[in-house]
């Protein structure tokens, strides 16, 4: 996969530096082996031994995936909000444990550990928006063991990683129960945008990118590129040093957020990959829809307020395929500070 050197670091620090981050994109693969990526928050799992990330029964495609096909990876490239002086850029490839089979406790963690970590998020929110909110507070999680970090010290990424390798002492549960039926599917009907309209300017506005690949032995490596430039077709990228991209399905995440996580603006373009000497050439194939944040609390809210009508006529349905009710807001463990 890589060239590499000799690795210097330990679990505590790659956790610690992980769960400081506000967001890691997120990848799983589909059925066809193409890699799908994601910004999501992570949180550090309940046993210290996995990184943890959620998401919503209302759009359960990331954890479907997963519970698919395990091997998962979870980059971290955009240290904002973390704190960190001197963060590492680094890739955790890992197998994912999904949670869902008690849609209650899933749900009070989520909205515990979430408003304990982004408090500014909820801030200003009325209790009745609130506990409107099921479509979003009812959530599975994906808890990611991991198998092997790549690192680059001080997001160098023009140097070859180091690499940490789990020991045996790292194994991931099973997951639970595959629901019964059929599922819900993409959460949204809408036509994609056209990818040329949606990423004009997106390097200037949100940055270089994440490449997503799959590698020769069936992982998807999301990896912070070093340069970009939008062509006719897509994007010609430079990966970090160090690593090998096999041509194939690909995926090109554009992404950014507030220092306090009270923003996010996300583009997530699929397409295939052709390594041409240093670069990558990535044609785009299609834009997929996202969900973004806005800064303005009201718009935030009006557009929370949008996302519940196109997608709470789904959570009786997920809740049901596991033979479930869907957890009410007033009955979970959960206090604004």
């Amino acid at each position: 996969m890589t060239a590499v050197r000799p690795a210097v670091l330990d679990w505590t620090e790659i956790l610690e530096q992980s769960t400081a981050h506000v967001t890691t994109e997120y990848a799983s693969l589909r059925r066809d082996g193409a890699p799908v990526t994601w910004p999501v928050s992570p949180y550090r799992g309940e046993t210290g031994k996995s990184i943890d990330v959620s998401t919503g029964l209302t759009y359960p495609l990331k954890a479907e995936r997963a519970r698919r096909n395990p091997k998962v990876a979870l980059s971290f490239s955009n240290p904002v909000g973390s704190g960190i002086e001197s963060p590492a850029t680094f890739v955790v490839l890992g197998m994912a444990t999904v949670r869902d089979s008690d849609l209650r406790a899933t749900s009070a963690r989520y909205l515990q550990a979430s408003n304990d970590r982004f408090p500014q998020a909820y801030k200003g929110a009325p209790d009745m928006v609130l506990r409107r909110m099921a479509f979003y507070w009812t959530r599975m999680w994906i808890d990611v063991t991991p198998v092997r970090v790549l690192w680059w010290p001080d997001g160098d990424l023009d140097e070859a990683p180091q690499v940490w390798e789990a020991g045996s002492e790292f194994v991931a549960p099973a997951s639970d129960p595959e629901p019964q039926g059929r599922g819900a599917g993409s959460w949204t009907n809408k036509p994609a945008p056209d990818w040329k309209a949606r990423a004009r300017r997106a390097i200037e506005r949100l940055g270089m990118p994440v490449l997503t690949t799959t590698t020769a032995d069936g992982w998807p490596l999301p990896v912070r590129v070093r340069a970009a430039e939008q062509t006719e077709t897509g994007f010609v990228v430079r990966p970090p040093a160090g690593i090998e991209v096999v041509d194939g399905p690909g995926c090109l995440t554009f992404h950014t957020h507030g220092s306090v996580f009270d923003s996010q603006e996300n583009i997530t373009l699929t397409g295939t990959c052709t390594r041409v000497g240093e670069d990558v050439e990535f044609t785009v194939e299609r834009t997929l829809n996202e969900v973004n944040v806005p800064k303005n609390p009201l718009r935030r809210m009006a557009g929370m307020l949008t996302l519940r009508r196109e997608l709470e006529h789904r959570l009786d349905a997920e809740a049901a395929r596991r033979g479930q009710s869907v957890p009410k807001f007033d009955e979970l463990d959960f206090r604004r500070r």
